[in-house]
């Protein structure tokens, strides 16, 4: 063994040691987490496609195409790249150790890698330029950012200059150190025996800043180049997600909720490693957006500093005064755009879902209206002090008086004692008898589905509401329910069933457009009107439907149909989501004044809704905005009804 071999041996013993140490800290931090995680494992095929989708071609980080393609070429950059890095390491071990027993494939490969060298180069320019000089506010500061880059950057040229001199003692026709080569030897013409210790050099330099990037990788935010693909494998695969339920008759259980930062999952702290800091969650949220103190993107970090400022036996508090505040907590729409935004896959909700249960359940901690908002869902079945005799619809029929209904139609909390939105589902039911549809409703029986409880954080009311509702469905053998609310639609299709209510569940937008295409209803009254359509976050975000609105909105005669700026999965959320309706909103601006501008914007006489709650908030924002004279906030069923005769 030559000194040469002997000092880059022990080198790469002990930058890798310490990496494999900081590594086993990282995976030691991960294994201590000890709160509830769901199934991550089942659907194996469909794992590992969304891992090759995602991680090797980059699928969801090319929804934003600009960065996105610099991004790929990096990745790919580095992937190709690294067999030569690796051949060099080898060859420094041993000369004898090339790879030219690949044979045929050896040139070109050689070529590959060296084209790739230059186009990760250009890519980190690019990234630079867009860090430093259009410095987009998601984005934000990061020294950490600049030091890879700054790293990536210098392997790059390293690479290029190692064999640019490699090329000026025997040229191997490489194109782009073949262009290199001549310019190092315009500059100065170096002989053999300079050439060839320039070469050695940045060998050096190039193997050096490798085996740095292992030790620096684990303590920084490039961690994600580890934990992205594992976290993308671990993802929920399908869109409706459930909130995890608690068991209340285990014993063993004495934490509700999230107060430690050792009580959330290690699918919470493989987030947090998984993170790239790229600031899309943030550029999304209707909070971050609106003044509010949540950032997605920080309240990430701020997590992962907690797990790394918790040593020992020492798990620190999640709420504090500095960083995740309660007010933080208390900000969230729980409208996902951050989750779909996340090119990683990162659950914010779960960790917020996770906190507030623990400040409600636990510390009794919550704003001062909801406290009224759980004791009339305890007592009335609804989170409005109302009576549950209310509920019966004038001149709707009755369940127990229509055993042969083909459908139950689920009123809702809005629906029943909402005057205006007592009007949409009227105009729903009038379709549905246009359509010769065999409807019933509940009436006094129906109860909240107990979303806003689960989403505050009351998971035992939740759960006492859904079990009753359950309970009353399965005495009326209840198989296929409609309704109007994309709220009380996720709870009763996607929550229930882990309770036993399992049900064909149908949004009335999704039902409408199903009767629009079989010619049940056929809209003739022109609406002459330009229209545009705001997409609920428990439709189209929790969900996935944003086409079904849309064609039957199409479905009317002589309409203009016009999108705000944030439409479909960017569309801006109403402000009314995760409990949000029943509290009041203290800090930044108004969602829904946010939201109402983008409307106003389109110059659409009709704002178009297909929720109770989204409706609510738009209207209450036009006439924020003293346009209620100018502009209608309606719901899909009512223009429908109104073009159907």
């Amino acid at each position: 063994m030559t000194l040469q071999s002997g000092l880059f041996l022990l080198i790469a013993l002990v930058a890798g040691g310490f990496s494999l140490y900081r590594f086993r800290t990282l995976l030691h931090m991960l294994l201590r987490q000890q709160g509830p995680s769901r199934s991550r494992t089942r659907e194996l095929q469909r794992r590992i496609q969304a891992v090759i989708v995602n991680v090797f071609f980059q699928k969801a980080v090319l929804e934003k195409p600009g960065i996105g393609i610099l991004h790929t070429m990096i990745f790919w950059g580095f992937l190709i790249i690294s067999i030569g890095t690796l051949e060099q390491f080898v060859t420094t071990l041993n000369p004898s150790w090339d790879f030219a027993f690949l044979g045929a494939f050896y040139h070109p490969l050689l070529v590959l890698e060296d084209i790739m060298s230059f186009s990760v180069l250009l890519a980190v320019l690019g990234a630079a330029y867009r860090r430093f000089i259009i410095r987009p506010e998601g984005l934000g500061k990061s020294r950490d950012a600049n030091v890879v880059l700054l790293l990536t950057g210098s392997l790059m040229i390293s690479i290029l200059l190692m064999n640019g001199f490699s090329q000026i003692i025997e040229p191997t026709g490489l194109p782009i150190t073949s262009v290199v080569a001549h310019i190092l030897n315009t500059l100065f013409t170096p002989g053999y025996e300079t050439a060839q210790a320039l070469s050695t050099f940045f060998k050096w330099i190039h193997m050096l800043i490798v085996l740095g990037f292992g030790v620096y990788i684990p303590g920084s935010k490039h961690l994600h180049l580890v934990a992205a693909g594992p976290n993308t494998f671990f993802k929920t695969l399908d869109r409706p997600k459930a909130m995890l339920p608690i068991d209340f008759t285990d014993e063993k259980i004495t934490q509700y909720g999230a107060a430690k930062i050792t009580d959330l999952s290690w699918k919470d702290a493989l987030d947090t490693y998984a993170c790239t800091e790229c600031g899309r969650c943030q550029d999304l949220c209707p909070a971050y957006n609106t003044q509010k103190p949540l950032s997605p993107k920080m309240l990430i970090m701020d997590i992962k500093h907690l797990l790394h400022g918790s040593r020992g036996t020492e798990a620190l508090p999640l709420i504090n005064e500095h960083t995740i505040t309660e007010d933080v907590i208390w900000a969230c729409t729980s409208c996902r755009a951050c989750e779909i935004a996340c090119p990683v896959f990162i659950e914010h909700t779960d960790k917020i879902y996770a906190i507030r249960r623990n400040l409600v359940m636990m510390e009794s901690k919550f704003p001062a209206e909801v406290q009224a908002v759980f004791r009339n869902l305890e007592t009335a079945g609804a989170p409005w002090a109302v009576s549950p005799s209310e509920r019966a619809a004038e001149g709707l029929p009755l369940l127990k008086d229509t055993p042969d209904a083909q459908v139950l139609l689920w009123v809702g909390c809005a629906g029943a004692f909402d005057d205006r939105n007592k009007k949409v589902v009227r105009a729903f039911a009038n379709l549905l008898r246009k359509a010769g549809v065999k409807f019933a409703i509940l009436g006094n029986e129906e109860q909240c589905t107990g979303d806003p409880a689960r989403r505050i954080g009351n998971e035992y009311l939740y759960q006492s509401l859904a079990k009753a509702n359950i309970e009353l469905l399965a005495r009326y053998s209840v198989k296929k329910i409609v309704t109007a609310c994309p709220h009380c639609f996720n709870t009763l299709k996607n929550e229930y069933p882990e309770f036993g209510g399992t049900y064909e569940v149908i949004h009335h937008s999704v039902f409408l457009a199903e009767l629009i295409r079989s010619g049940k209803i056929k809209p003739t009254k022109t609406l002459d009107d330009t229209v545009t359509f705001h997409d609920s976050c428990y439709l189209g975000r929790w969900n996935g439907i944003y086409d079904a609105p849309r064609e039957a909105l199409a479905s009317l005669p002589a309409i203009s149909l016009v999108e705000m700026k944030n439409h479909h999965d960017k569309s801006l959320c109403c402000g009314a989501g995760g409990g949000r309706m029943f509290m009041e909103e203290h800090l930044g601006s108004r969602i829904n004044a946010a939201r109402t501008d983008q409307a106003l914007q389109t110059h659409a006489g009709i704002i178009a809704s297909s929720c109770p709650f989204c409706m609510t908030m738009l209207r209450d924002g036009v006439i924020g905005k003293d346009m209620q004279e100018k502009i209608q906030v309606m719901d899909i069923a009512e223009l429908l009804d109104q073009a159907t005769p």
